[in-house]
């Protein structure tokens, strides 16, 4: 038989089929973006994470291609069920294979559904901490405040002890004034300066009272809040401005005492002189 009989003869006797299968795939991917962009919008009103929404519509598309993908195999002709069962065997060994791929997403899963943490809150976690800023499916990313990136696998994350500062923190910041000083007055301008403060929280309110009487003077422990994102210029702010404010009203620090052995003479050995400054 000529080859160009051939070709004729296979093209007439496949032609349909090719064609069916291939209209049967472009339709059914046209079908799983319309049917996974629609399941988005649904998804957005009920305030769902975005990782979780954005598993659920990989989800539902991949269920319609797939679908598409069998009815174009039938209209070629193969049988689904050995082919199911291959597909159900070659996963077994892939899932051997990636058992810490599969355990990171088993864990992300855990964590979208459990809300241990959202993103933009400050959290302490496996010997690192950072502000949350993506959850994925795979692993959680953190930023430092010096803009650093730490990408925490999720197997990492659950089962571990997990400390949630939330979106707020709380500052301790401590001054030591001399035995003599005004104490009333102290509290005072510490509470001032606090309140001056455009970064500190009204609600919780700022804790600030003596937090310790030592040998060198009596440390005042001033604890404000303040969001997330402003700890570190809020700390900077508030030292610079309690050390101004204090040395303006004279509250000065108290002198440093240290002892000094004179060893310059046998007569001398071990003799001490404090020295104050």
């Amino acid at each position: 038989m000529p080859a160009k009989q051939l070709i004729l003869d296979l093209a007439i006797r496949y032609g349909f089929q090719v064609l069916g299968a291939l209209v049967i795939l472009g339709g059914g991917i046209l079908l799983a973006w319309w049917v996974g962009s629609l399941t988005d919008r649904s998804l957005q009103r009920w305030a769902l994470e975005p990782p979780m929404r954005k598993l659920i519509v990989r989800v539902v598309r991949m269920v319609v291609l797939l679908f598409a993908v069998v009815v174009a195999l039938d209209k070629f002709g193969f049988q689904i069920a050995p082919l199911v069962a291959g597909i159900g065997v070659a996963g077994l060994g892939i899932g051997f294979a990636l058992q810490g791929v599969l355990g990171n997403m088993v864990a992300g899963l855990t964590i979208i559904f459990t809300k241990p943490f959202r993103v933009g809150e400050y959290i302490e976690i496996v010997g690192v901490h950072g502000d949350v800023a993506a959850i994925e499916l795979f692993s959680t990313t953190l930023v430092h405040t010096d803009r650093s990136r730490i990408i925490v696998p999720n197997r990492k994350i659950v089962g571990e002890i997990l400390h949630n500062f939330g979106t707020v923190r709380q500052l301790h910041l401590a001054l030591v004034v001399p035995h003599a000083s005004d104490l009333t007055g102290a509290l005072a301008v510490a509470r001032e300066v606090v309140a001056a403060n455009g970064r500190v929280l009204d609600d919780p309110a700022p804790v600030i009272g003596i937090a310790q009487i030592e040998t060198a003077g009596i440390r005042i422990g001033v604890n404000p809040w303040v969001r997330v994102a402003d700890v570190s210029d809020a700390e900077a702010e508030l030292y610079k401005a309690l050390a101004e404010r204090f040395r303006a009203a004279g509250i000065d620090a108290p002198p440093s005492r240290h002892e000094v052995r004179v060893l310059d003479t046998p007569s001398a050995a071990g003799a001490r002189l404090p020295l104050e400054r």
